[in-house]
């Protein structure tokens, strides 16, 4: 019964907040809103890649490896006492694991914020004359 009943309500709440949306929302398009390039820069010379930092993708990543360790112990945290000193010895070795992890990356620097950029190069853009 609920599972038919969440079957039918969602699409059906779903299509009258989309209409709703397209009835009631204010569309009042400008001129940079209709760009292809919505980040406000215009390209230069055809040139629309820019070098980016690595570093905040990488950072990124860590903290969602590091943030699913969180949805390792949770279960472990809640069955504490069903899972005996066997449970708890396997969830210090993964916690043991991941220290050892976490000290090797930081140790190796990834953890800090630089201004280098990455290994692209920059092309050169020269006006012709």
């Amino acid at each position: 019964m609920t599972i038919t009943v969440l079957i039918l309500f969602v699409p059906i709440l779903v299509m009258i907040l989309l209409v709703l949306n397209l009835l009631l929302a204010v569309h009042r398009p400008d001129t940079e809103k209709v760009t292809p390039y919505e980040c406000g820069f215009n390209p230069i010379y055809g040139q629309v890649r820019a070098p980016f930092a690595i570093q905040y993708y990488l950072v990124g990543i860590l903290f969602l490896i590091f943030d699913l360790e969180i949805a390792v112990f949770y279960p472990l945290a809640v069955t504490l006492y069903q899972v005996s000193t066997y449970g708890f010895w396997i969830g210090m070795l993964f916690l043991i694991l991941l220290t050892i992890g976490f000290v090797y990356e930081f140790g190796k620097g990834a953890l800090y914020f630089t201004d280098n950029r990455s290994s692209i190069s920059r092309a050169v853009i020269e006006r012709p004359e």
